[in-house]
């Protein structure tokens, strides 16, 4: 779909921009996002013990919601996942409303952060220094006893960033680097070759953090001593425009608000498409490495990711190398970022192509480093095909409106382009590419 099409779109295929709000069971109902006169529906995150348990939607016509009125829904609907993190946590069914204090998963919190490993937490950026001073502001508030912030000012042409940093260093442990070679992939090894981590974080520049955030990452590395990645729900900063509802409704950013565990001995998804469909193990914006895993396995490939032809692809790429040399790979719903979504349709279609195209670059990448996978991945084919036909359906609506169609065509056809891109940077920047690690 062009942009023309999207401006002439039926009015029941333009969905209303949706207020943004968090409540945890037991406190008040506070916005997390713009308020405007548009919104006639919102959406809230709910939480108990600061664990989010998914979301429910609530009708605005009448003014805003009222604590009680949103508690009430999300008993109703969230039933089954509130008495199960009851459960877990050693407590009774209908017990949400006792001082977390008295929860297990919050003296779990206690009993790690007090035996925390030093962590880093590394930011590529260009050119956005204000988005940079907002995300460092939300670091400060970061509920982990030791960590260091990298900067990584990718490609340069002003000082902003420089001086962001600067204006920050005695704020946080913060240090600043400069990667002159464009590309995303290249500015993460070079803040990974900058940081003292023990347990290394990358996140992007126009992201909210929550203060749990780092605790939980760093705590899914507990889960086993054969962790090697942790990643984290990423959930929007706010839902304005068509474009923003759309990414969040049918495209799937968010992989859910139970804890899931990947690896070749059995704990997986299931299907045809494991290891390779490596989207359903997280994003890069929500991801961390045991320091010594991702160093040995090569880092990223700098011929994937943000600033290349391949245009995506790099944290598929790095999630994929992880689970196949034998690591486990945890995905962390409490560890919370919001991100900013695009806000204007002709930029979300840039979007799909780019993720199209970092899964054809990623493929790609994983049949050049291990020519034996082309015959593995060959026979995979027509299940990836009907599986990138088929546009996620809404978990609210059902079937999407037949004007996000175009977003699936836009994803296949970065698909077709997205081998050919990525050829053309593996050659390019064959001196920088260095091989993973063989699996098992």
């Amino acid at each position: 779909m062009s942009a023309r099409d999207a401006h002439t779109a039926p009015a029941d295929e333009m969905p209303d921009a949706i207020r943004l709000y968090e409540l945890e069971l037991g406190g008040a109902l506070k916005p997390a996002g713009p308020h405007g006169p548009a919104h006639r529906r919102g959406r809230v995150l709910v939480r108990l013990h600061g664990a989010p348990l998914g979301t429910v939607d609530v009708d605005l016509d009448g003014g805003e919601p009222t604590t009680e009125a949103v508690t009430d829904q999300a008993r109703r609907e969230l039933r089954a996942a509130i008495d199960a993190h009851l459960v877990a946590d050693g407590l009774a069914p209908g017990d949400e409303l006792l001082p977390s204090s008295r929860a297990r998963c919050e003296l779990e919190r206690k009993d790690f952060e007090a035996r925390a490993p030093f962590a880093s937490v590394v930011i590529a950026t260009r050119e956005r220094p204000e988005s940079l001073a907002t995300m460092l502001d939300d670091l400060r508030a970061l509920r982990y006893p030791r960590f260091e912030v990298i900067v990584v000012d990718n490609a340069p042409v002003t000082d902003g960033t420089r001086e962001v940093a600067e204006r920050y260093s005695d704020l946080l442990d913060l240090h600043y680097v400069r990667e002159p070679i464009p590309g995303l992939a290249i500015a993460h090894n070079r803040g990974l070759a900058a940081a003292r981590g023990e347990i290394i974080a990358f996140t992007d520049d126009d992201v909210v953090v929550d203060p749990l955030w780092l605790l939980e990452l760093c705590r899914g590395f507990d889960h086993s001593d054969t962790v090697g990645c942790v990643t984290g729900l990423i959930f929007p900063s706010e839902l304005e425009t068509t474009a923003q509802v759309w990414l969040e409704d049918w495209v799937g950013v968010n992989k859910g608000y139970e804890q899931k565990v990947f690896d070749l001995n059995g704990n997986h998804p299931g299907g045809w498409l494991f290891p390779y469909a490596a989207g359903a193990f997280g994003s890069g914006a929500n991801m961390a490495f045991r320091a010594d895993t991702i160093h040995a396995l090569g880092g990223f490939d700098p011929a994937t990711g943000t600033g290349t032809r391949a245009r995506g692809g790099d944290d598929l790429a790095a999630f994929y190398t992880v689970v196949e040399a034998g690591h486990t790979l945890v995905y962390r719903p409490g560890a919370i970022v919001r991100h900013a979504y695009r806000r204007d349709l002709e930029s979300l279609h840039r979007q799909m192509y780019d993720y199209g195209a970092g899964l054809g670059a990623y493929l790609t990448k994983v049949v050049v480093d291990r020519p034996r996978r082309a015959l593995d991945i060959a026979w995979r084919v027509p299940f990836a095909v009907a599986h990138a036909i088929r546009l996620r359906p809404s978990r609210r609506r059902g079937d999407g409106p037949a004007a996000v169609s175009g977003l699936a065509r836009r994803e296949r056809l970065g698909m077709l382009v997205g081998p050919y891109g990525y050829v053309i940077e593996r050659h390019r920047r064959r001196n920088l590419h260095v091989p993973a690690a063989r699996g098992r």
